[in-house]
């Protein structure tokens, strides 16, 4: 260990040694100019970065920093700030636009920090220097030489302006403006507001020309415009008709120079960058010399007389640059390769010293790891096996407990909502024994079905349990395979007719006898039916087909529906004990299938599954008895469960009973019942829609159709097949259209945490199913009898609403900028309730439901008793006249507002004012 050590301490030295070596003998101190750009999308911009980092490259001590806004205000601030918080030692500043960058600057000169302006200026000239052509100048030398090009008697001219809120946009126009004026004949016809780029005026100039405007000259604020205006009188023919004038005069192959040249332009204005002057001024700050307040770059027109010359002049100029650039760029690179070898060489000797030491060590070592190494190889062997079988453990032992969980979860649930149903039909029953002669078909229906399903249920979970165990004993008796199916087939005819399935029976031989086990073998038909119905929508087709082989010793039956199907890459899983479908949204044990493949199998049978438009099971059993085991075979028949009740007579189908003919004056509340259980979300519909008005969802449209009915109440279940009750609780709780609505939890789900995850939501009520239909209705009651005190309470307080925090938060705050916006056009007789509601950003009919819900009136009623508190107020406090008390409130005439007075308060308010 101790050679270890040493031979750290030795790579340790060695490198601290290598990198200082590396360092320069001497460090120059830098100087930090931060520049916020406006934007890099034109030449003009991209030529003053050019010659910025050209002549900061010639200065070493320089490191530039350059930040493009991209035309964006707001990232214009941030760089700056960032900028700022850098502790530049110069920061220049080319604003987008003079008002928003002025605080900004004046941040930085409050911060020490001197801030060189260009191009474009910012208020109040709280700036240590500006750089930039005089932009008024520019505007006169491009009305001069509108002027002195022009020989008409009059002159009509449109000017394109650049963005505004600019500086250069606004003394541009106010030079131009200056030269225009002092000649009569000269005359602005029309003025196109654009922000720098072609194509922010091409459509505004072709509606002028269209229609038919007149026109000489075009003075564009930048040459990207103006060329954009010559391609416009290009695409409408007029481009000789027209003459173009912009500014900046770049050079290039996109410039206005060559624009000029080739005829587009009548003539440019040199708007020079003042990249490279914007760097010396810098350095003359930093330095401490006196420098002007304004620094103006000289300029001139180019037209066809000199831009060829200044053409040259700037490729001359462009070819200078390119060459310095090119030399200082290899002067950069001699320079870098000097200390890169330089560094390289130190490292070099520093690494061969180390590895000159390591050498020793690892001769030293190498056999003791050796040994080690063989150790550590045995051990990792074992250590490795070992691991694998507890992870091989852990992941089966993980599987099964979810599975479990899954299994007893979900059959918690299908436990409890026909139990529900069970004991609300009971109850209802006992409610309505006394009444003689009442129909009561449907809920003894529910009874006896829903009775027989928690059996089949239960007995599921006990099949479970012994095919676990293998303790199932096939008992097969002769049957008809015919008959068998009719009577399970007719099972499910009735809810085949509720939801218009046309569902079928057939069969090619129907005096065919096999041996089945009956009890086994219907629970089959009963799973495989289940799922069809389960997953087959209203209006489907379902059918049971059997067909007898005559040349084999084998039958097949066929169970065929049109329902949502099975991904083609889990069929192979669907046989699977807790299988559940990726597309399966519906509440599930699990097991169904799993137990009929155990019990079709027992008969030495097979079943199998396809999937195309729909799903079809087919189960194949075998024909006669020699199959079989003699022990397996008995001679008496089993019973198999059959309907207590003959639910096909019409007797029983009435439950008109339930429904009696609502008071035709009474305004009934309304009731949204979210459910994805069929037979409870009717049976709650048919016992509330005596009182209510009752709209469903299954689950899938529950948050639409709560914003479209503004429901006084929601009944939501947990379980739903897209969005769980907390979601669409929590959703419509957050949402200002539907915030008010009282919202009632059903569900299987007990514990404590689900019953708290409730509350977060914003729940108002949690039931647990099975439920007492007393206690819902009762709960419904009691929940609108509040929201009816809070009603009464507000619309007897309307001064007092801000003050009072009954209401969540969302009402709050909508009330709080409900009264705000009327308080604030009180006295405008034209403010409407249309108005109001574009203000608050919802529809009129949803701001009409909101304060209906919320106040219990309507909004033009709640406008007006605000109004008329407000003239109650004047009159007992102020000395207006009642017409002025009118009017200010927004009454639309003194008549109007007695009227209104009188009709609320019973006194006209010249009495009431008497009798304060």
């Amino acid at each position: 260990m101790k050679r270890i050590r040493y031979i750290f301490i030795l790579i340790n030295i060695s490198l601290a040694f290598s990198i200082l070596s590396c360092d320069r003998s001497k460090d120059v101190e830098k100087i930090h100019i931060g520049f916020s750009q406006a934007m890099t999308n034109d030449d003009w911009r991209r030529s003053m970065n050019n010659s910025m980092e050209l002549q900061a490259s010639m200065n070493p001590e320089i490191d530039l920093q350059i930040k493009d806004a991209n035309y964006d205000v707001l990232t214009q601030i941030k760089q700056i700030d960032e900028l700022i918080a850098d502790s530049v030692d110069v920061l220049i500043v080319s604003p987008i636009q003079s008002k928003p960058i002025t605080a900004v600057v004046r941040k930085a000169i409050n911060a020490s920090i001197p801030v060189l302006v260009v191009d474009r200026k910012t208020e109040g000239q709280q700036y240590t220097a500006y750089l930039g052509a005089d932009n008024i100048e520019i505007g006169r030398n491009a009305a001069k030489e509108i002027i002195a090009s022009n020989r008409k008697d009059s002159i009509r001219i449109i000017e394109i302006r650049g963005m505004a809120g600019s500086s250069p946009a606004e003394e541009r126009t106010m030079g131009f403006q200056q030269v225009i004026n002092q000649f009569k004949n000269a005359k602005i016809v029309a003025k196109i507001e654009g922000d720098w780029e072609k194509e922010s005026i091409q459509e505004s100039l072709r509606q002028l020309l269209n229609n038919d405007i007149k026109v000489d000259y075009v003075f564009a604020h930048n040459d990207r415009m103006a060329v954009g205006a010559w391609e416009v009188a290009r695409e409408l023919g007029i481009e000789n008709e027209i003459s173009f004038i912009g500014v900046d005069g770049l050079a290039g192959t996109n410039g206005g120079i060559q624009a000029v040249k080739d005829g587009i332009l009548k003539a440019t204005v040199l708007y020079p960058t003042g990249g490279d002057e914007a760097i010396k001024l810098a350095l003359k700050i930093l330095d401490n010399e006196s420098i002007p307040k304004n620094n103006i770059l000289s300029t001139t027109i180019i037209n066809e007389l000199n831009a060829d010359i200044m053409n040259n002049q700037f490729e001359k100029i462009n070819d200078q640059q390119d060459q310095m650039e090119e030399q200082l760029a290899a002067i950069k690179l001699q320079e870098e390769l000097y200390y890169s070898q330089n560094n390289l060489l130190k490292i070099t000797m520093a690494l061969l010293a180390i590895i000159l030491s390591l050498t020793v060590y690892s001769v030293y070592s190498i056999f003791a790891i050796r040994k080690k190494n063989r150790q550590l190889e045995l051990t990792n062997e074992k250590v490795t096996v070992q691991r694998n079988q507890i992870e091989k453990i852990a992941k089966e032992i993980k599987i099964s407990n979810e599975a479990k969980l899954n299994f007893f979860t979900g059959l918690s649930h299908e436990f409890k909502t026909p139990l529900t149903l069970i004991l609300s039909s009971i109850e209802s029953i006992s409610d309505y024994a006394k009444e003689k002669g009442s129909r009561m078909g449907n809920e003894i229906e529910l009874i006896h079905n829903n009775s027989n399903r928690l059996l089949r249920l239960i007995n599921q979970l006990l099949d479970f349990r012994k095919i676990e165990d293998r303790n199932f004993n096939l008992k097969a008796s002769k049957t008809n395979l015919y008959n068998f199916s009719k009577l399970i087939f007719q099972d499910f005819e009735r809810e085949a007719m509720k939801r218009n399935i046309d569902f079928k029976l057939t069969s090619n031989n129907e005096s065919l006898d096999i041996f089945i086990d009956r009890n086994l073998m219907d629970k089959v038909y009963f799973n495989l039916l289940s799922n069809a119905f389960k997953f087959t929508p209203d209006n489907g087709k379902i059918g049971v087909y059997i067909k007898d082989d005559e040349s084999a010793n084998i039958v097949k039956i066929h169970f065929k529906d049109t329902g949502i199907g099975i991904p083609s890459n889990e069929i192979d899983g669907v046989f699977q004990a807790f299988f559940k479908g990726s597309n399966n949204r519906k509440n599930s044990s699990g097991v169904g299938l799993h137990l009929s493949k155990e019990f079709v199998e027992m008969h030495k049978g097979n079943i199998e599954v396809e999937s195309l438009h729909g799903t079809e099971f087919i189960v194949s059993l075998y024909k006669g008895q020699a199959h079989l085991d003699e022990s397996e075979i008995i001679s008496e028949q089993d019973l198999v469960d059959s309907n207590i009740i003959d639910f096909s007579s019409d007797q029983l189908i009435d439950d008109n009973y339930l429904i009696q003919a609502p008071s035709k004056n009474k305004e009934k509340y309304s009731v949204l019942i979210i459910e994805d259980n069929k037979d409870l979300s009717l049976f709650l519909k048919n016992k509330l829609q005596l009182e209510y008005d009752i709209h469903l969802s299954e689950g899938t449209d529950a948050i639409e159709k709560a914003f479209e009915t503004i429901p006084d109440i929601i009944l939501c279940d947990i379980n739903l097949p897209d969005k769980d009750g907390f979601e669409i609780c929590e959703i419509l709780k957050k949402d200002l259209r539907t915030s008010h609505i009282p919202t009632v939890i059903l569900t299987a789900l007990g514990n404590k945490e689900s019953y708290i995850k409730g509350l977060q939501s914003g729940a108002d009520l949690y039931l647990t199913k099975p439920f007492s239909y007393s206690i819902l209705i009762q709960s419904i009651k009691s929940l609108l009898y509040n929201r009816e005190k809070l009603r009464y309470y507000f619309t007897s307080n309307i001064h007092k609403i801000e003050e009072i925090n009954s209401f969540g938060d969302i009402e709050q705050k909508f009330i709080s900028q409900l009264n705000t916006l009327i308080n604030d056009n009180l006295g405008n007789s034209d403010y409407s309730v249309e108005n109001l509601a574009e203000n608050l950003t919802i529809s009129r009919v949803q701001l009409y439901r909101k304060v209906k819900a919320i106040m219990g009136i309507s909004i033009s009623d709640y406008i007006g008793n605000i109004r008329l508190e407000k003239a109650k107020t004047m009159l007992e406090n102020g000395s207006l006249t009642v017409s002025e008390i009118a009017y200010s409130n927004g009454f639309s005439s003194p008549n109007y507002f007695s009227t209104a007075f009188k009709n609320k308060y019973g006194i006209s308010p010249a009495a009431f004012r008497k009798s304060v």
